[in-house]
């Protein structure tokens, strides 16, 4: 199977777009791409139990990339909402106190503060009402994030 020349190939994958994250599938960008304003999309790991709390949702698997890598990438087509106080959120780590933040999660607090997010933009959710509020998500990517709690949801902005 020839998989391209130079530049084309990405971890055998072809880019067939210019300018375009090659993490993001076709199949994930149509999802990114009907999602409007206030719509979430959510970015968790690879213990999640995404096919049970996607209850029929789109759920599209990259497996073998850490959240920050995938978050980065979802990130990278869509604007973050200026309307919300908080349009970004992760999962808050139990029985932790509350400024606790794994390694995948301070990369997503820095991935989010380059993008001009600041810190107490970003909702810290306990587990379980985290469960309770991906149930809004409009779609679910399941990384391949293999740290616990490596879990956010990002809020789609106004493209004009």
């Amino acid at each position: 199977m020839c998989l391209g020349w130079g530049s084309n190939v990405f971890f055998g994958a072809y880019r067939m777009l210019k300018g375009i994250d090659p993490l993001l599938t076709p199949e994930l960008l149509m999802h990114l791409s009907a999602m409007g304003h206030g719509e979430w999309v959510a970015v968790v790991d690879a213990n999640f139990t995404a096919d049970f709390l996607s209850a029929g949702k789109p759920l599209v698997r990259l497996p073998g990339h850490s959240l920050e890598r995938v978050s980065r990438a979802v990130l990278s087509v869509i604007p973050l909402a200026e309307d919300m106080a908080r349009p970004a959120a992760y999962m808050r780590v139990c029985h932790q106190p509350d400024t606790h933040r794994t390694d995948a999660q301070l990369a997503v607090l820095r991935l989010l503060q380059d993008e001009g997010i600041a810190p107490e933009r970003v909702e810290p959710v306990e587990r379980f009402a985290f469960y309770e509020k991906i149930k809004s998500a409009s779609l679910i990517v399941q990384s391949g994030e293999a740290t616990a709690y490596g879990n956010a949801m990002y809020a789609k902005g106004v493209i004009l």
